[in-house]
């Protein structure tokens, strides 16, 4: 069985919105190890503090286990792990780094992934997104240190990374709404 075919199994699930969530925080994880890599190359400065946001990469990776038990779960468990590394990489690379908009899309995923059953679970979720946005600049010192044209650099980075990923996220929770059984 081929890697691909592996990883197609373990984020298919029968609910196709469930399934689209699982894609795309595996989606996330994958691409996380080449996040210092981008750092490295496009913005400079303390690139290596970028290692911190692998704590976050377990969590991604973890939620179709977590939906294969509770699907609910699983996909609440992707928008928290988003704003849980949106926090830690402002924290990590400062405010002005754009990293925050990391948090669109979470609310996205927060309106977007959750039912009729769910939608108090997506509410929530809404509210947790904003309360963290509410955070901009309370987190004291970056851990690396970046000039203004490293920051230049990484808003812009962050900013086309962050359009690619909500345009992905609409395009497939829409499409897995669409097909999807109301609950």
């Amino acid at each position: 069985m081929t890697l691909l075919r592996r990883v197609r199994d373990y984020a298919a699930h029968p609910d196709p919105l469930t399934a689209a969530c699982n894609r795309v925080a595996l989606l996330v994880a994958s691409n996380q190890p080449f996040y210092p890599l981008y750092l490295w190359w496009i913005v400079g400065g303390d690139w290596q503090v970028a290692c911190w946001t692998f704590l976050s990469t377990p969590f991604f990776a973890a939620v179709p286990a977590m939906a294969r038990r509770n699907a609910l779960a699983g996909r609440a468990m992707l928008p928290l792990t988003g704003i849980a590394n949106g926090i830690l990489s402002a924290k990590a690379f400062g405010a002005p780094s754009g990293v925050e908009l990391f948090l669109i899309p979470c609310g996205l995923i927060a309106c977007l992934a959750f039912r009729s059953s769910g939608r108090r679970i997506g509410a929530v979720l809404l509210a947790v997104t904003a309360l963290a946005g509410l955070l901009h600049g309370h987190y004291g010192a970056p851990l690396g240190h970046f000039d203004a044209s490293d920051y230049a650099h990484f808003r812009r980075l962050n900013a086309i990374s962050v359009a690619m990923l909500s345009a992905m996220i609409v395009w497939s929770l829409s499409r897995a709404r669409s097909s999807s059984v109301p609950r």
